[in-house]
C-alpha cells in the first residue's frame, strides 16, 4: 500500500514538472511589428522567456526567412536549448508596415501651421510637392511619421519640410508650395433677381485666401435671408454687393396707408410707387386723393405716414 502511494505521488510530481517546463513550440510563420523578434514571437509556450530578444526583424513591409541553425543559436543566447521544431527547417518572418504618403505628410504640415496660428478656423492648407512622394513603408507604430522641421515663406508660398519616419534610417526632406485656402459661399443653383437666399441655396467651396480677400467675399451669415440684387448663375461666388435686405413692399404693391395723430388713426388705400424694406422710406400714391406722398414701410402691405409737417388735408 505504501509502495503504491509512493508511486502515485511520484507520478503526480513528474506530470506537474512536465507541464511547468513544457518545451517551447516553434512557429512556422510569424508577423511582428517591432524591430526586434522576441522568444514570444517565435515560439508558442515561451513562458517567462517570452520578452527575451532573439534577432532583428526585417525592414517594415518585408518578409525574410530564418534557418533552424540560426534559431537554435539565438534560443541558446536567450537561455534555453530545448524546443519543439515540428520538423521545420526555416521560419518566415514578416514585419508589418504603416504606409506614409503625400496625404499623411500634408496633414502633418497643416497641423503645424494650425499650431502656429497661420491656419485659422475655416482655412485649409493646399500642399503641392515639387517632386512626387511615393508611398513609403514605415514601422507600424502610433506615429509612423513625425514632422521634424518646417520652413515656410508666406510671401511666395514655398516650403521645405523634414520628416522622421519610424523604422527608416534616413530622414525624408521634401519641398514645394503651400496655398492657404478658405471656404467661400457660392450659389448651388441659378436664381432670379429678388430671390431670398436660404442655406440650401449656398454651397461652401475653397478658394485661395488672397482671392477671397481681394474680392470681398461675404460670410454665410451675411447672406442667408437676403435678397439677390440681380439674376445669378450657379457657381457664382457671392459678395456683399450681390445682396440686399429683402423688400417688404415692392413697386406697384397695393398698400394701406396709416396716419396716426394722438388717439386718431386714419387709413386709406394706396399703391407703392417705389419698393422698400421694413423701416425704409418709399413713395406711395393715395388712391383717393391721387396725391403722391412719402411714407415708411412698416410691414408687407402697410405703410405709415409721419405726422411731422403733414395734416389730414395733406393726404
Amino acid at each position: 500500500m505504501k509502495a503504491a502511494y509512493t508511486f502515485s505521488a511520484a507520478l503526480i510530481i513528474a506530470l506537474s514538472t512536465s507541464c511547468a517546463f513544457a518545451a517551447p513550440v516553434l512557429r512556422a510563420d510569424i508577423s511582428v511589428v517591432s524591430p526586434i523578434v522576441t522568444v514570444g514571437d517565435m515560439f508558442d509556450d515561451a513562458g517567462t522567456l517570452a520578452e527575451q530578444p532573439m534577432f532583428r526583424a526585417p525592414r517594415p513591409g518585408t518578409t525574410g526567412t530564418v534557418d533552424i541553425d540560426t534559431i537554435r543559436a539565438a534560443a541558446a543566447r536567450a537561455g534555453f536549448s530545448e524546443f519543439a521544431s515540428n520538423g521545420l527547417s526555416a521560419v518566415r518572418v514578416s514585419r508589418s508596415a504603416a504606409l506614409v504618403d503625400e496625404t499623411l505628410l500634408s496633414s502633418l504640415i497643416s497641423n503645424d501651421l494650425r499650431a502656429r496660428g497661420i491656419l485659422s478656423h475655416g482655412m485649409q492648407a493646399q500642399t503641392m510637392f515639387a517632386s512626387p512622394v511615393g508611398t513609403i513603408e514605415a514601422a507600424a507604430t502610433d506615429q509612423p511619421a513625425r514632422l521634424d522641421g518646417l520652413r515656410y515663406l508666406p510671401g511666395n508660398s514655398t516650403f521645405t519640410a523634414r520628416f522622421i519616419l519610424a523604422g527608416v534610417d534616413q530622414p525624408l526632406t521634401v519641398s514645394g508650395t503651400i496655398d492657404l485656402m478658405v471656404d467661400v459661399p457660392q450659389l448651388a443653383t441659378s436664381l432670379p433677381a429678388g430671390a431670398i437666399l436660404s442655406e440650401a441655396d449656398i454651397v461652401m467651396r475653397p478658394v485661395s485666401v488672397r482671392q477671397a480677400d481681394a474680392q470681398g467675399i461675404a460670410h454665410l451669415d451675411q447672406l442667408v435671408g437676403m435678397s439677390l440684387n440681380r439674376q445669378s448663375r450657379e457657381g457664382m461666388t457671392l459678395r456683399i454687393g450681390d445682396v440686399s435686405t429683402p423688400l417688404t413692399i415692392n413697386k406697384n404693391d397695393p398698400v394701406t396707408i396709416y396716419f396716426r395723430q394722438g388717439p386718431l388713426t386714419l387709413t386709406v388705400k394706396g399703391q407703392a410707387i417705389t419698393g422698400a424694406s421694413e423701416g425704409a422710406p418709399l413713395q406711395v400714391l393715395n388712391l383717393m386723393s391721387k396725391r403722391v406722398i412719402s411714407a415708411t414701410a412698416v410691414a408687407p402691405g402697410a405703410v405709415e405716414v409721419s405726422t411731422s409737417g403733414l395734416t389730414v388735408a395733406g393726404l
